[in-house]
C-alpha cells in the first residue's frame, strides 16, 4: 500500500504517483511551513491513546516481544514535554526561531552592517528505514516532522503494515500533516523508484548495515545530504568483579543476562561480546560457567517465538564443534558452554564482533590497558559500553571507552535504555535535519 498526501493507494499506483509528486512536494514547500506545535499535540494524543490502551488489541496481533516495555517506552517519549525537552537539547537557540520564524541575532560582520541568522528544514528527506524494530520508520518520519521537512518513507519488508496505520492515526488527529507524508511500500530491488525519490530529497536518512548504506551511496544524486544510521556494536565491559559486593553482583549479572535475552541481540545496543578485563582464558571459561545459569534463567523469563531460528543457531554451533573434533582441531580457540535456548563461548581472540545473537554471546579477555588498540579497530560501529566495575573505577574506565569512541556508557542492564534528550551514535539527530540560512539586514 501507498500513503500519499492522507491517501491510500493500491501499490500498482507507484509510477503515476511518483511522476506527479515532485510538483506536489513543490507545491507544498512554495505555500506552505509545518506547525511544529501541531506535530508535538499530534504525537502526544497519540501517546496518550497508546497509554489508555486503545490501540492494545491492534499491537497484540503484531506479536511484538515485550510488547508492555516497548508501549512505556514510547508512551514516555511521546509525552508533550519529553518532545519539548528533546527539540530544547537537540537545537537549543535554534529552536525558538524555527518554531516562530524570527532570526536568532543579528551579529555585526566586516563586510556588511548586520546579519541575521534563520534555521530552516534541510527540505524534502528521504527515509529508507530498516526493519529490526518496530516502529523505527515512524519514529524516523517523526524527526523529520518535528524539524519541519515533507518526509518520503520507504518502508522495510517486514514492516507488516504498522508504520501506515500509525502515520493514518497521526493523520487522523492532525489533517495538516498529510501534505508533509509520503510512504511507499517500494521493494529495495526497485532502483528506478528508489533513485526517482531519492533525487526529490534534500536529504537521505538510511538505517541500516553496511550493504545497505554502500547501495544508497551508489545511487544516491551529488549534492543530496547523506544522513546514515548504520548498525553498530555493543558490549558489556566486567572489571574488578571480586571486589563487588555479592548481593550486588548477583543483581548486576541477572540484569545483563536479562538484557542479552530480551533484547535478543537484535538491537545496536545490544551486548555482542562480555569484555572481561583480564588476560586468562581459564577465568574467561570460570566466568562462563558462573553466568550460565543466569542466562537460562532469562531465558525461561523470555522465551523467543521463534523456535526455527534458535534451532538453527543451536545446529550450526553444534556443527562447528563437530567439524573441529572431525578435523582433529583444537577446541581451545572458542569453546561453547550450550545452556538451554542459550549459550556462551569462551573466544581466545579479543576481537569486537557480532554474536550468533539470540542469547547467544561471546565472552573475551580485554585487559584495560589494551582497550584503545582493540576497540579502535572497530572505529565508526562502536555505540554502547555496558559496564559492571567497582565504583572508584567507573570514571577511569568510562573515559577510556569514551576515548576509544564509545558513544553511550551505562550499566550492564540499561544497554539498550532510552532517556530523554539522549544522542543518538553520538550525534543529535534533529540537528542533521535542518539548515542554516545567513541574512543580510538592510
Amino acid at each position: 500500500m501507498i500513503l500519499y498526501k492522507g491517501k491510500l493507494y493500491e501499490t500498482s499506483q507507484q509510477a503515476r504517483l511518483l511522476g506527479r509528486m515532485e510538483k506536489d512536494i513543490n507545491d507544498t514547500r512554495a505555500r506552505k511551513r509545518l506547525d511544529i506545535s501541531k506535530v508535538i499535540g499530534a504525537v502526544d494524543m497519540i501517546g496518550q491513546k497508546l497509554e489508555a490502551g486503545i490501540y492494545k488489541e491492534k499491537i497484540a496481533q503484531l506479536g511484538i516481544e515485550a510488547m508492555e516495555e516497548q508501549i512505556r517506552t514510547v508512551v514516555a517519549m511521546a509525552n508533550r514535554e519529553s518532545i519539548e525537552y528533546r527539540l530544547e537539547v537537540e537545537l537549543g537557540e535554534l529552536k525558538g526561531p524555527f518554531l516562530n520564524g524570527q532570526a536568532i541575532k543579528g551579529r555585526q560582520g566586516s563586510g556588511m552592517d548586520a546579519v541575521d541568522t534563520y534555521i530552516y528544514p534541510l527540505g524534502t528527506l528521504f527515509h529508507i528505514a530498516a526493519g529490526n524494530r518496530e516502529g523505527l520508520p515512524v519514529f524516523s518520519v517523526l524527526e523529520g516532522l518535528l524539524t519541519g521537512n515533507i518526509n518520503i518513507l520507504k518502508l522495510p519488508q517486514a514492516d507488516q503494515g504498522l508504520s501506515i496505520e500509525i502515520l493514518q492515526e497521526l493523520l487522523e488527529i492532525e489533517p495538516s500533516l498529510a501534505e508533509f507524508l509520503y510512504v511507499f511500500d517500494t521493494p529495495s530491488t526497485d532502483l528506478d523508484a528508489m533513485c526517482a525519490m531519492a533525487g526529490m530529497s534534500d536529504g537521505i536518512v538510511v538505517w541500516g548495515g553496511d550493504e545497505a548504506v554502500a547501495a544508497v551511496r551508489r545511487f544516491a544524486p551529488a549534492g543530496v545530504r547523506l544522513i546514515e544510521w548504520g548498525h553498530k556494536l555493543s558490549f558489556a565491559y566486567l572489571s574488578g568483579l571480586d571486589e563487588i559486593e555479592e548481593e550486588i553482583l548477583d543483581e548486576e549479572l541477572r540484569a545483563l543476562a536479562e538484557h542479552i535475552v530480551s533484547t535478543r541481540q537484535v538491537l545496536c545496543s545490544s551486548c555482542q561480546v562480555i569484555y572481561l578485563d583480564q588476560s586468562s582464558l581459564e577465568g574467561v571459561k570460570d566466568f562462563c560457567n558462573r553466568f550460565l545459569p543466569y542466562l537460562e534463567q532469562a531465558a525461561l523469563k523470555f522465551p523467543a517465538k521463534s523456535a526455527g531460528m534458535r534451532a538453527e543457531i543451536s545446529m550450526k554451533c553444534y556443527c562447528e564443534t563437530l567439524q573441529k573434533i572431525i578435523a582433529g582441531e583444537e577446541l581451545t580457540e572458542r569453546q561453547l558452554f550450550a545452556g538451554r535456548n542459550c549459550s556462551l563461548t569462551a573466544c581466545e581472540d579479543m576481537e569486537l564482533e557480532l554474536s550468533e545473537m539470540l542469547g547467544n554471546c561471546l565472552v573475551k579477555c580485554l585487559p584495560s590497558e589494551m582497550m584503545m588498540d582493540v576497540l579502535r579497530r572497530n572505529k565508526g560501529y562502536l555505540q554502547t559500553a555496558g559496564l559492571l566495575c567497582p565504583q572508584n573505577k567507573r570514571r577511569e574506565l568510562t573515559e577510556r571507552m569514551a576515548d576509544c569512541g564509545v558513544a553511550r556508557v551505562t550499566s550492564v542492564g540499561k544497554m539498550s535504555d532510552s532517556f530523554f534528550g539522549e544522542a543518538h551514535d553520538g550525534e543529535y539527530p534533529l540537528r542533521r535535519y535542518v539548515r542554516t540560512v545567513n541574512v543580510e539586514v538592510c
